[in-house]
């Protein structure tokens, strides 16, 4: 019987071998996990473990990571997300900001050094005319999907290169590419029915040269429509926040992923809510840091984000 420490840092057992190797084939766990034996104090990864040593006896590397199963067949998403639901527990949303500071301290170079080289490339990309607008379109959710792969795997204590903040490229392009444009593309048609009379208000006072319109001569009911808009667009925005960690983590579609993602984090959306409000705070204190803090404080938002997707995407198994 056997005791393992999960991505959450919370205790798991006693469990037979058999159970925990049923949670590292659905990526639970991994042979970096640390366990120990009931009655034991002695914590070790378990590939040290000759119980999860390959067929043939020989020890298993340690620091390689399984390849994620591939889905078998079409997913459906609403007994996908309600298996995920029942095993997740209630989210600590200051838990999951705690682990994220306790990985970026113990992770602070390789972190720091992942986002600025993404950062980087993505600026650089920016930068060409006309082209780099289009690109970042289509090529921001690929980035940001090996971006979080590369999380992920430091959160789990598998082995990651600075090349892997690019895996996005090679495990799932164009299912993070579309993920992206979708959700990008059904933000906006929720976003302009509710904003059309701000659009044509602004529309008449710079075409027509309306130099005395004034926001009070909007009605209420186009006010009330951005709010109710802005409403909807956040809703969906939380909504969707774990979609591109669902396509590179769990290789779902980027359709299947976005409803998994809804939900799941429906069950709980306050609280993912929160995790992102949290975000948005400690961004804005890097950005009032003279930028230069946005550095050190995105690594903290991604760690808080990915614990939480971690908790609600990724529970253990049940006994």
């Amino acid at each position: 019987m056997f005791i393992i420490i999960g991505g959450d840092g919370k205790e798991y057992g006693p469990v037979t071998a058999d159970q925990v190797r049923t949670w590292i084939k659905a990526g639970s766990a991994n042979l970096e996990t640390k366990a120990k034996v009931l009655g034991s104090d002695a914590w070790k990864r378990l590939g040290n473990f000759t119980e999860f040593f390959p067929a043939d006896g020989s020890p298993p590397v340690l620091g390689a990571e399984p390849a994620p199963a591939l889905p078998a067949g079409p997913q459906d998403a609403k007994s996908l997300a309600e298996d995920l639901r029942t095993r997740a527990q209630t989210l600590d949303v200051f838990s999951c900001v705690d682990r994220s500071f306790q990985l970026w301290k113990n992770n602070f170079l390789p972190l720091v050094g992942a986002t600025l080289l993404v950062v980087v490339v993505q600026m650089a990309i920016g930068f060409i005319p006309l082209l780099g607008a289009i690109a970042g379109l289509f090529l921001n959710a690929i980035f940001y999907g090996g971006l979080y792969y590369y999380y992920l795997g430091k959160m789990r204590g598998q082995h990651r290169k600075v090349g892997d903040v690019f895996a996005g490229f090679k495990r799932a392009p164009v299912p993070l590419m579309l993920a992206g444009l979708l959700t990008t593309a059904l933000t906006v048609a929720v976003l302009v029915p509710f904003s059309a009379p701000l659009i044509l208000f602004f529309f008449n006072v710079v075409i027509h040269d309306q130099a005395g319109g004034q926001l009070s001569d909007l009605s209420p009911l186009a006010i009330v429509g951005v709010f109710v808009g802005g409403l909807l667009i956040t809703y969906l925005s939380v909504c969707w926040i774990f979609t591109l960690g669902l396509v590179i983590d769990k290789n779902l579609g980027p359709w299947t992923a976005m409803e998994v993602s809804r939900r799941v984090v429906s069950k709980q959306w306050f609280r993912v809510f929160f995790v992102a409000i949290l975000g948005m705070i400690m961004t804005m204190l890097g950005i009032i840091a003279l930028f230069v803090g946005v550095l050190f404080t995105i690594p903290l938002v991604i760690g808080a984000i990915l614990y939480a997707y971690e908790d609600l995407c990724n529970p253990p198994p049940k006994n």
